[in-house]
């Protein structure tokens, strides 16, 4: 299991095909191992450019912030 903390959002396809965003957070435990809880946004995104633009605009995202699946 890694250490490394995992990419604050996640941006992935649907089964519709509708982008959805996922805000992560990450904490890590007294043994240094991380724990990860994640909440979905109820927004839907036509392309997976105008959900990272939302992200920049409303999180202050960087790129580097941003994962895709």
């Amino acid at each position: 299991m890694s250490r490394v903390a995992v990419r604050p959002y996640l941006v992935a396809k649907d089964a519709e095909g509708v982008f959805r965003v996922t805000v992560r957070t990450t904490r890590f435990n007294s043994q240094g191992y991380p724990l990860v809880s994640s909440e979905m946004l109820s927004e839907g995104f036509e392309t997976a450019t105008r959900a990272r633009t939302y992200l920049r605009a409303q999180y202050r995202a960087e790129a580097t912030d941003i994962a895709t699946k």
